[in-house]
């Protein structure tokens, strides 16, 4: 038999104290994703919402669903199972135009409800088994909806996040009463795109919130994603050219730059469509390949340290083995623009779910090999996986 969760009963307790302390956080100006005012996007990550049925998982005292409501249009359905704590919402903002404040189980409220336009949690979904809150949500969203979420990422005491999808006890802190115990999966970045992607999400971005205080451990992620449609059709590549290539030219670096606006890729002088990258130079490791390329090519700035390699890609052309390694650009600098006596320009940011037709197979090899969900159609490559993208 399942042990019960701690869960329900820590969060009932924490919000009798804050009841009896008559405790109530203001409204936002901005969603907060964190602990700290100032840190992170705000509700640019969540995008426009006015007029759009939107989901709060685990809304708490109920002042980010108010926020949403009062100041940005929404029609916030703001779940909380905790009966002390929706009793702080609804004693205080029951009245808000707007806001419809729901004493439920998220998961049954998502199983219930009419598909949601979008859906967001702070916090609340690392306190439920992905494997129950991920296919509920799938099920609950409209298809292109936006679901973003905070979740634990390093505790107070610099306890980092799990590669293995598995709960683990952490405790909720207030100055005055014994800690309160909660079980959380709190999961790598890789582990939570891994789930997303299996459960039908398109992961648009992984972001790390840090503390303000350089000396606070503290970590946060936000995950930024997408219930991704369903689609009719796959998307072709193509060669670049009829002749195989050059031996010495055969090793080569495709890298994956993903942004809030998409996947960035541009235009061949052959028609062909490319993720930015090209040969390595004799010395010159991977990564450095990588950075050097993307700035060449697209005028983005990068460091070695923010690349991680995902693997190779071996594939015959003609009699030459072709050789292909993907790297994940994970922060960069710039716009990507045009550059001079470049083979590849007209950069654009392109939805995964959107992906152009003609991509080059070097590059469409790469990106199945990195999300094996995308409907790209390429000749086969064997793939040796060497990394995680970099936490």
């Amino acid at each position: 038999m399942t042990e019960p969760s701690p869960n329900a009963a820590s969060w009932t307790a924490y919000g009798r104290h804050q009841l009896d302390h008559g405790y109530m956080p203001p409204v936002p100006e901005q969603l907060r994703w964190g602990f700290w005012d100032g840190v992170g996007p705000g509700d640019d990550a969540l995008g426009p919402v006015t007029g759009k049925r939107v989901l709060d998982l685990g809304s708490g005292a109920g002042h980010h669903a108010v926020h949403l409501a009062r100041d940005r249009g929404a029609l916030v359905d703001a779940v909380e199972l905790s009966p002390t704590q929706h009793r702080r919402a609804t004693g205080h903002f029951g009245t808000v135009p707007g806001v419809r404040f729901l004493h439920a189980d998220a998961v049954a409220q998502l199983r219930r409800a009419e598909p949601y336009d979008a859906a967001y949690a702070i916090g609340t979904l690392a306190g439920i088994d992905p494997y129950v809150s991920l296919p509920a949500l799938r099920d609950g969203l409209r298809p292109g909806a936006p679901l973003v979420f905070s979740v634990l990422h390093t505790n107070a005491h610099g306890h980092g996040p799990a590669d293995t999808v598995a709960p683990r006890d952490e405790a909720l802190r207030l100055r005055d009463l014994e800690p309160l115990p909660l079980r959380t999966w709190v999961l790598a970045p890789h582990v939570w795109e891994k789930l997303l992607t299996e459960h039908g999400f398109g992961v648009e971005s992984i972001t790390l919130l840090r503390a303000p205080d350089p000396g606070n451990p503290v970590v946060w992620q936000l995950v930024r994603a997408r219930r991704v449609p369903v689609r009719t059709g796959r998307v072709t590549s193509r060669p670049r050219g009829r002749r195989p290539p050059v031996p010495h030219a055969a090793i080569g670096v495709g890298v994956i730059v993903l942004g809030e606006r998409g996947l960035l890729l541009g235009r061949h002088r052959r028609g062909t469509i490319e993720l930015p990258g090209g040969t390595v130079e004799a010395g010159e490791s991977l990564e450095r390949t990588a950075v050097r390329e993307l700035a060449e090519e697209t005028g983005l700035r990068a460091r070695t340290e923010d690349v991680t390699l995902i693997g190779t890609l071996i594939d015959h052309v003609g009699d030459v083995v072709r050789v292909s390694v993907g790297a994940v650009v994970t922060a960069w600098q710039g716009e990507p623009a045009t550059q001079p006596d470049e083979s590849v320009g007209e950069w654009a940011w392109w939805p995964l779910d959107a992906l152009p037709s003609g991509i080059f197979e070097c590059s469409a090899q790469i990106l199945t090999a990195w999300r094996p969900g995308l409907p790209l159609d390429h000749p086969p490559a064997h793939f040796t996986a060497y990394a995680r993208e970099r936490e």
